[in-house]
């Protein structure tokens, strides 16, 4: 019995161990980008390396934010991202909400087929579409807009389709049938049923769309040419030349890119470890 007892310990502290470990190595180049970014040019690259940051609490401590914010404009830039971002998941939400609710509820002849053909679509990279995709925005006019950077994914959303049919295929078939006995439509069983209980899921596509969008640099060289329409990924890029990099404004536009989204994630956190666990999205 306490041989028993002891291997119980002694695998929950190994995994409490590992855990501490796992967190520490994700954690780490975030801290360290941080850390670098109260550090003067000199000091980036000195050797060893040092934790602590020789500008801390020293005059020119908050230098690299204050020109990346007002010299670089990055609050724009931020501003631009969120936009494009943020209209590109809700309307992904919509479109995949649709799909998943026809995929997951409705029978149709070839709805398998069609539903294999969509999933095989993840596996064509951006790259490989980028092309013609590019010829059709020219051809619709739709140069240095957002109208390229939201439209394609505010139609298509493969993964969210298919997050939302597992969590809709999973709704009891009573709780339909009880609506439709009561008069209810197709599309009044989707509006007044399935949407207000899957918010847990479409919380989790909002922010996996928002990041994905949020992230993007393919599209928005591509596209954008005009300086006050430029994304904040466009903004890090000016930072960098054939050259060399200015490390200490690449870093703290990094980390003012990043503070949109860990706001994002801490208000939406219930919902995304409720969703993820409904959907069996690892």
């Amino acid at each position: 019995m306490t041989t028993r007892l002891g291997s119980r310990r002694f695998g929950a502290l190994l995994s409490y161990a590992i855990l501490i470990l796992f967190a520490l190595t994700t954690i780490f180049p975030f801290l360290w980008m941080v850390i670098t970014t109260f550090k003067s040019r000199g000091a980036i690259f000195s050797l060893p390396p040092t934790f602590y940051p020789d500008l801390l609490f020293k005059p020119g401590m908050f230098d690299s934010y204050i020109q990346v914010l007002t010299k670089y404009n990055f609050l724009r830039y931020s501003a631009n991202s969120a936009f494009v971002a943020g209209m590109a998941a809700i309307g992904q939400i919509f479109t995949a909400s649709l799909a998943g609710f026809a995929f997951a509820r409705m029978r149709f002849r070839g709805s398998a087929l069609l539903f294999g053909i969509l999933l095989a679509t993840t596996m064509i990279p951006v790259e490989a579409i980028i092309i013609p995709e590019f010829l059709l925005m020219a051809k619709l006019d739709w140069l240095d807009t957002y109208l390229p950077l939201i439209v394609p994914s505010f139609l298509v959303g493969t993964l969210g389709t298919f997050m939302l049919r597992e969590f809709f295929a999973a709704v009891p078939d009573e709780l339909v049938e009880a609506a439709v006995l009561d008069g209810a439509s197709v599309f009044r069983v989707y509006w007044d049923i399935f949407l207000p209980i899957s918010v847990p899921a479409m919380t989790t596509l909002f922010l996996i769309a928002f990041i994905a969008n949020w992230n993007d640099l393919l599209r928005p060289v591509l596209y954008i040419s005009t300086s006050s329409l430029r994304t904040v990924t466009i903004g890090l890029t000016s930072f960098q030349n054939e050259y060399g990099a200015q490390w200490n404004l690449l870093l703290a536009g990094a980390v003012v890119s990043i503070l949109p989204l860990l706001i994002v994630y801490i208000f939406a956190q219930r919902y995304i470890v409720e969703g993820i666990a409904t959907t069996g999205i690892k």
